[in-house]
């Protein structure tokens, strides 16, 4: 089995919310790194997700870091309550910020990694001047609000441009991307420079979940592969 060094968050926004505690035990149980939970607010995105309640459910069971994906305006009201449900990773949007840098020492001063996402119109270089500052950035890789969107082609040149642009400045910067991701894109994504994989549909929607992120996780960078 190939060593890879990308990390996988399985979107809990495509589990069967039927029989959620299934669902996260699958998670738990399987070589996924994160649980990617996104909370909408029906306003910054056109659909509401779940609230507050809903995540402390899921990290009341869940044995893996919580990477939280706030899709919603305002979300400097919502940052201590949303590290008290179990955060360990708090994502903003840029576009919903603003005044960023502040947000983003708010964020670590409750202990938590601090992360920005970028909407698919919105250029890497606007965080040129807070890149110091930033965990995690999150690029959308298709537009917020819906899962099984199909994905943007220009996310691999952003990917590469932001990890030029974080070189030498923060090395240690994790690039997430969110939205179309599946095992036909992985190995191109982390040849590009992503370090973690959100995957919600390509993994619920599988026969074996299980299998799905065993796949994704132990996919090699496109230039290993023979």
């Amino acid at each position: 089995m190939p060593t890879t060094k990308h990390l996988i968050a399985p979107s809990v926004l495509a589990a069967n919310f039927a029989k959620l505690y299934d669902d996260i035990q699958v998670i738990n149980q399987s070589e996924a790194d994160w649980f990617h939970v996104d909370i909408m607010d029906g306003v910054f995105v056109p659909n509401i997700s779940f609230g507050f309640p809903v995540m402390q459910a899921i990290a009341k069971h869940a044995v893996k870091p919580l990477d939280v994906h706030l899709m919603i305006v305002d979300p400097d009201r919502y940052l201590k309550i949303c590290k008290d449900s179990g955060a360990s990773n708090i994502t903003v949007h840029y576009e919903a910020c603003t005044h960023l840098h502040r947000t983003l020492a708010a964020i670590k001063e409750l202990g938590c990694k601090a992360g920005v996402a970028l909407n698919p119109h919105t250029p890497v270089s606007l965080l040129k001047d807070v890149l110091t500052d930033i965990d995690l950035v999150c690029i959308m890789s298709v537009n917020p609000g819906f899962g099984g969107q199909k994905f943007i082609e220009q996310t691999y040149a952003k990917i590469q441009e932001l990890r030029a642009l974080s070189s030498g400045v923060n090395d240690s910067l994790l690039i997430e991307i969110d939205g179309g991701v599946d095992i036909r894109n992985a190995a191109k994504l982390i040849e590009a420079g992503a370090d973690v994989l959100v995957a919600g549909s390509s993994i619920f929607s599988a026969e074996d979940p299980t299998d799905a992120i065993r796949q994704l996780k132990n996919t090699p960078p496109l230039m290993k592969q023979i």
